[in-house]
This record gives structure tokens, C-alpha cells and sequence, in this order.
């Protein structure tokens, strides 16, 4: 009940399918809106609603790293006093924002005069300007490097495009063209949201519209409190590592102790690694995104997905951590590696309580970045995932906190002087077990024309583990003209060299 409104179990039902719907309406019109390749045919992109109070009520089965931090967006925009219709652009990671290149736009929705909701919707652009081609440097060591920092600011008010905003940021991007493209897929994007949302309001009222957001959100807290209670009084810890920070090769420690009380879960990261030099650090909302992604994982497939999930969760964050970045530290490979890192400990963390979790997957994205004359081109490349109790891990998918496609190489070749020489499963890379962990990929690339291109890439020395006396998977390699490459590096190519990336396998679970 609220404000005397009480909304009935099959009301509920109902709505939440019905702002699910909202939200991939708002990513369909997105990716057949956009033109890059990395939104149009790999979806790197996000779309949610938020209710008058900024609170997520729906999503779309998009990227998690994205969905979990775009709170923290909502926030930001808020605390800018938006008026009706008011469309703000962000990605300063230390204001809402993730990592530079995740250009995000929210859209204060008008209900009868006033602010009644929010339309959000995340984007990876290919490039944001910065350092080097498609704005992923390797070596960066503050903010700045990695690209333009855009901080809340209207690029659309009373319906009016804010040319002055917009000529700013275009001109500082490598590819000017097709990140106005974008942006324009993105606007479009958000007014769907918007009229979905009005739509609702006509439908239902207003003020039954804020009662059954209310109840939503309530709903979501109790099922996973109640997953939660199952759970009551376990506590576990563990620790793993990323591979250098991109400055040194260094391990970058990440640790948790995790303790189930009360119906809540409490993850302390304290024992992890400081802020580092290089750009693995992450801000507060992508670590918070992972810890949501995996109780994500607890819960069953009819809980809806909104901030319901986040209010029984409890984050201890050393201050100044790599998992908890202050500005001006570099973040573009935090949000991508670290976010994978950190749900893969949560997870074994878990695991080390007595819950029966999924070996390790990939737990990379193996984000690979070209860039040339008037062009750039960003992708991520699947791989393994971890075995479970329930059987095999899938070969050749994103895991974690990548929910991304592959590129087809017809759509790559087309958009870049790149030829796809192999592409192909990794076979034998899955860890052996009575359940097999799933196959990496190899992806080949030639270079047609003089280009560089930034590797950051993770479980290069340490190989995915498997559970239950199951084997670890194989680890990656990238390789170029036949000599091995570091897991984060930024090297030239000329006409004729062939770039290979070989993709991690996930673990194996039980005794082979």
C-alpha cells in the first residue's frame, strides 16, 4: 500500500511486464537506430526506467555492468534540478557516469506538468577522444587521458538541442559522423521510454503509477531477502587478481568477505588493492553493479530487476581503492576487467559459504580497440564459461558482466580496412570435469591499412578456476605475426600483420 493505493498481486504482475516491455522497446529502437557496429550489431548498450524518485523500476536484459551503475546517473541528473523534457549527457564516471566511452542520456519525463519519471540509456561510443583511437588507452594514468569528461549537462531543453554542447564533443572525437549517429539512436531511444511511460500514466494514473512503482520495488526486496534467509548466517571469503594495471604488470589484489545476516548480504572489499597508477581502477557503482549482478544470479528468472535487488546488499569500500576510484584516477578498464574480476570473487566467495555456484567463466572481455586514419573500431570477444552442477559450460559466449554479441565479420569488414582471417572455437580450452567448462574463441585479424591497436585483456596467467575438483580452463593469448603479447598493450600494425586473440576456457566442475 501507498498513499492508500493498494495494488493487488495480479496488478503487480502485470505492471512489471509491462515497464519490462518499455525498457526493450527503448533498446530496440536503439540498436535499429544506431550506426556503429559496436551498438547496431554487438548491442553495447543499456536502456532502463526510473520513477519519479530516481528509483530503477524495469530494465532491459542488457549489459550488466551498465545497468547496475545508471542509478548513480539518475542521481546525478537529479541533483541538477531537471525540468520536464529536460535530456542531460554524461559519462564522468566520478558523477554517474561508468567509463568514458559509456556516453549516457537521461530524459526527465513530464506527468502533468512536473517531473514523473526517467527514461536512461547507455551507450559504448567507439571513440570519446583522449589518447589513443577508440578512448580504451593502455598506460593511461588519470582521467583526462582516456577522453572527453562530459559531467551532467542538457543537451536537450524545452524539446531544443543544445548545438553548442554537441559541437563541443563532436569535435573532439576521432569520428564525429557516426557518434552524432549515435547519439541521435540514443535521443530516440529515451523518447520511447518516455511516451511507454506516459502511456502507463494515462492508463493508470499517476498516482497509481508511483504506488505500484512503490510496490514493485518491494516485491524485488522481498524475494531476495527471502533467497537471502536461505542463506542466513553463512559467511565466506576469497581473493583473486587482476593481471597488471596496464603501468605495471603487477597483480592488482581484490578481496572480499562476505556475511548473510538479517536477510541481507554484506560484501567488505577491505584487504583489496589501493587506487593503482593504470586505468583497472573502477568507481563505487560498478563495483556495486557487480555485487548486483550476482545476487542477480541467487534469485529466481520471474524477480523483477530493479533497485528493489540493491537495498539488501551492504558495500564496505576502502576508501581510495582500486575498487573504489577517486578522481582523476584512469577507470577505462576498470569497468570492463575489474567489474569481471570483482563478481568473480564475490562469486567464490560464495562458493567458499557452502553455496553451490558455477566454476569461473572466461571472467575477461577481451576488449580489443583499432583506430586509423578517420576511423575506429571496438569490440569484445567471447569465450568460456564455467561448468555447473547443472551440466556444461557454454562455448564462445560473453560471461560476467559482458552481455554483449560477437561483431559479424561481414558488418567488421565492411566498416573497417580489417579482414577476418579465423574466427572459430577454441577447442579443448573448456577445464575437464564431470561437467566440461566451456570453449574459448580464436579471432584473427589482418590489418589492410596502417592502424594501432589497445589490448586490454585479462586471464592471461591466472586461468579460470574450476570448483568441485573440476580442472581450470585454459588461459588467453594474443598474439601478433606469431609473438606473444602482454595482456594490456597498445602496439602499431601495418598492411599484411595478423593480430590472434585466443579467448580463455571456463573451469571444469567435479572430478573428471
Amino acid at each position: 500500500m501507498s498513499n492508500g493505493i493498494v495494488v493487488d498481486a495480479l496488478e503487480l504482475a502485470v505492471l512489471s511486464h509491462a515497464v519490462a516491455m518499455i525498457a526493450e522497446e527503448m533498446g530496440a529502437v536503439l540498436v535499429r537506430s544506431a550506426l556503429s557496429p559496436n551498438i547496431r550489431e554487438r548491442r553495447d548498450a543499456s536502456a532502463a526506467l526510473f520513477d519519479a524518485r530516481g528509483r530503477m523500476v524495469a530494465q532491459a536484459a542488457h549489459i550488466p555492468v551498465h545497468l547496475g551503475a545508471m542509478p548513480e546517473a539518475v542521481a546525478a541528473v537529479r541533483a541538477r534540478d531537471p525540468r520536464p523534457g529536460d535530456v542531460f549527457l554524461l559519462n564522468d564516471p566520478f558523477h554517474g557516469g561508468s567509463h568514458l566511452p559509456d556516453l549516457t542520456l537521461v530524459e526527465a519525463i513530464e506527468l502533468d506538468g512536473d517531473v514523473g519519471g526517467y527514461a536512461a540509456v547507455r551507450a559504448h561510443h567507439a571513440d570519446v577522444g583522449g589518447m589513443s583511437p577508440g578512448s580504451m588507452p593502455q598506460g593511461a594514468t588519470e582521467l583526462v587521458q582516456e577522453g572527453l569528461v562530459v559531467p551532467p549537462v542538457r543537451l536537450v531543453t524545452e524539446g531544443t538541442m543544445n548545438e553548442d554542447i554537441l559541437a563541443l564533443l563532436l569535435a573532439n572525437v576521432r569520428t564525429p559522423a557516426e557518434r552524432r549517429g549515435d547519439l541521435g539512436a540514443q535521443l530516440a531511444a529515451c523518447a520511447s521510454g518516455a511516451a511507454g511511460w506516459r502511456a502507463l500514466a494515462a492508463r493508470l494514473g499517476v498516482a497509481r503509477l508511483h504506488a505500484a512503482s512503490d510496490a514493485l520495488l518491494d516485491y524485488a526486496e522481498r524475494r531476495v531477502r527471502s533467497r537471502l534467509g536461505a542463506l542466513e548466517g553463512r559467511s565466506g571469503r576469497a581473493e583473486d587478481r587482476l593481471e597488471g594495471d596496464g603501468v605495471s604488470d603487477a597483480d592488482v589484489v581484490v578481496q572480499v568477505a562476505l556475511d548473510v545476516r538479517g536477510g541481507a548480504l554484506r560484501l567488505d572489499f577491505t584487504g583489496s588493492a589501493p587506487q593503482v597508477a593504470g586505468n583497472v581502477n573502477c568507481p563505487a557503482a560498478v563495483t556495486r553493479a557487480a555485487a548486483v549482478f550476482v545476487v542477480r544470479t541467487l534469485l529466481d528468472d520471474d524477480v523483477p530487476t530493479n533497485d528493489g535487488i540493491a537495498r539488501a546488499i551492504d558495500l564496505v569500500l576502502p576508501d581510495r581503492s582500486a575498487v573504489n576510484a577517486a578522481w582523476p584516477a584512469a577507470v577505462a578498464a576498470g569497468n570492463v576487467e575489474m567489474s569481471q574480476r570483482i563478481a568473480d570473487t564475490i562469486l567464490a566467495a560464495l562458493g567458499n559459504a557452502g553455496v553451490d555456484v558455477p566454476a569461473q567463466g572466461q571472467g575477461t572481455m577481451n576488449n580489443v580497440t583499432f583506430g586509423g586514419a578517420g576511423w575506429t573500431f571496438y569490440e569484445t570477444l567471447g569465450g568460456g564459461q564455467g561448468a555447473s552442477s547443472a551440466g556444461a559450460g557454454p562455448s564462445a559466449v560473453h560471461v560476467g558482466m559482458s552481455n554483449t554479441l560477437n561483431t559479424p565479420i561481414e558488418s567488421l569488414e565492411r566498416a573497417t580496412p580489417l579482414r577476418i582471417e579465423r574466427y572459430e572455437l577454441r577447442e579443448g580450452s573448456g577445464g575437464a570435469g564431470a561437467h566440461r567448462g566451456g570453449d574459448g574463441v580464436v579471432r584473427a585479424y589482418r590489418a589492410t591499412a596502417p592502424c594501432t591497436v589497445t589490448l586490454l585483456t585479462e586471464r592471461r596467467r591466472h586461468a579460470p578456476q574450476g570448483v568441485q575438483g573440476g580442472e581450470s580452463g585454459a588461459t588467453g593469448k594474443n598474439v601478433l605475426n606469431g609473438e606473444a603479447l602482454p595482456p594490456k598493450c597498445r602496439v602499431s600494425l601495418k598492411p599484411g600483420d595478423v593480430l590472434t586473440i585466443e579467448t580463455p576456457g571456463g573451469g571444469g566442475y567435479g572430478k573428471p
